[in-house]
């Protein structure tokens, strides 16, 4: 790692380098490609090219997305797993060594009186962790998906566990889901084609808005994680339109209550409270537009809830699931994605607010800081994939997020000055290019190239200036991902 000062160069920096390098390889790549089949598991239960689900491995097609609504099966006998091969064995691995370079700027670091900026660099050799994934049929009607996972050095969480029975009463609408699951986002960050440190997730699904610059979120919660508790969905039967509706536990997916920080500085397992429920809703419909493909628009609505302090302590740790003094959070969007033959963009508009206690970190049975308000903000997305053929795929991303209503507007009474109007606005740009040289139904492999950057205006305190600063991070990546 090195710290080094900001300035201009007047030569081509590195990543733009090694972007141009890649651009040439990329060439060669174009005249070699040839139709491709997709993801091990299912492929090799139903003899079916993988790419009948998948435009690029791991994004879903319409038939893809209605085999997973449909408790991935296809309505023959093959769906029973009394029916398999003894071979047959459903699970895939899937892990991506790579090489990445990460650069922020404006990181305060030490040195003299009042410290310093710097510019700090890191590349290098890396891996990710290990997802074992397993999913399918237990019996006629009575699906499963379950997911343990690891980071780079080897310890697991489950990343989701979930039983779900299908067709009940021989419905399509009428499917019940148990465990921790993915929401039921259309826009999956499971799925997501971008792996990087800064491209590997949306920003909207995880935006948090701070209190004052410098201060870390006040409670852990992301629309795009995996979450526990009970989904009701239902769909028609060719998957043109689509409802559901969870129940969820407000621990951010985490088991026992617990969700590692909660407002007010606690952070024991009573943070996460055992006397509320959350609640998701989605809803979208599908149309065809002759010659151009499938189009679906949609809307969904998460309404929560964070404790703000513990009831009950024990040897000065909270007793796990009996945080008080519950105060309301919710997301709302809606959600187009748009087919025009090989080419296809989503777009989102993301809204949030939070209350005012969390937002200041503050229990709910106290005072509020003077300036606290209830922070809003406003979000965007736009997305495009370029499918040149099954074995080729061009991704584009650029999200943006705006404070319509900042947290803290200043406190007179300690001449503490107010958040600039844009603090901790956030623009992240992100494109890439995979390439499989082949996709069967034993592995799958992606050449995965990738550069991402994220600005986050007034951000943080400058140690120089005593002023509020912005930070910029980037991140490019080259990899192999692979699931056998």
């Amino acid at each position: 790692m090195d710290a080094r000062g900001s300035g201009v160069s007047g030569v081509v920096p590195r990543p733009v380098r090694s972007l141009l390098y890649f651009v040439v390889v990329l060439g060669i790549f174009l005249f070699s490609c040839t139709e491709a089949s997709a993801f091990p598991a299912f492929a090799r239960k139903y003899g079916l090219p993988c790419s009948s689900c998948h435009e690029a491995w791991p994004k879903l097609s319409p038939f893809g997305q209605q085999f997973k609504d449909n408790g991935y099966q296809l309505g023959n006998d093959r769906d029973a797993p009394i029916f398999q091969q003894a071979a047959y064995w459903p699970v895939a691995f899937r892990t991506t060594p790579n090489w990445h370079l990460e650069t922020a700027n404006h990181v305060p670091v030490d040195g003299g009186a009042n410290g310093v900026v710097a510019d700090v660099k890191t590349s290098g050799f890396d891996y990710t962790g290990l997802d074992i994934l397993t999913g399918g049929t237990l019996a006629k009607n009575v699906s499963f998906l379950f997911v343990p996972s690891s980071d780079e050095l080897g310890a697991f969480h489950i990343e989701s566990v979930n039983v779900r029975f299908d067709n009940i009463l021989s419905s399509t609408w009428f499917n019940l889901k148990v465990g921790k699951f993915e929401l039921d986002n259309l826009l999956s960050e499971k799925r997501i084609l971008t792996l990087s440190s800064n491209g590997g997730f949306y920003q909207n699904y995880h935006f948090q808005p701070m209190y004052k610059p410098g201060t870390p979120e006040t409670y852990v919660f992301g629309i795009g994680d995996n979450q526990l508790g009970v989904e009701w969905m239902g769909h028609s039967k060719n998957d043109r339109t689509r409802l559901s509706v969870a129940m969820l536990q407000p621990s951010d997916g985490n088991p026992d209550f617990v969700t590692g920080a909660g407002a007010g500085g606690f952070t024991g397992p009573g943070s996460a409270a055992g006397r509320t429920y959350d609640v998701f809703a989605a809803g979208s419909q599908a149309f065809e537009v002759k010659g151009l493909g499938l189009q679906r628009v949609g809307a969904f609505a998460y309404f929560g809830h964070s404790p703000t302090f513990p009831r009950f302590t024990s040897g000065g740790v909270d007793v796990p699931g009996t945080g008080i003094g519950n105060e309301p959070y919710y997301r709302v969007g809606l959600i187009g994605m748009w087919y025009v033959k090989k080419f296809d963009f989503t777009t989102m508009y993301f809204y949030g607010h939070d209350n005012a206690f969390l937002a200041a970190s503050t229990p709910s049975n106290q005072t509020l800081p003077a300036g606290t308000r209830a922070p809003t903000w406003n979000g965007g997305l736009i997305e495009t994939h370029y499918t040149y053929n099954p074995q080729l795929i061009f991704v584009n991303r650029y999200e943006l997020i705006r404070m319509s209503q900042q947290a803290f507007v200043g406190d007179p009474l300690t001449g503490e000055v107010a958040n600039p109007g844009n603090a901790g606005d956030i623009d992240a740009l992100t494109f890439g290019i995979r390439y499989y040289p082949f996709i069967n139904s034993r592995a799958g492999f992606a050449f995965h190239n990738e550069y991402s950057i994220v600005w986050q205006r007034n951000s943080q305190i400058s140690p120089v200036t005593n002023g509020t600063i912005g930070l910029t991070s980037s991140s490019l990546l080259f990899g192999f991902d692979f699931a056998f």
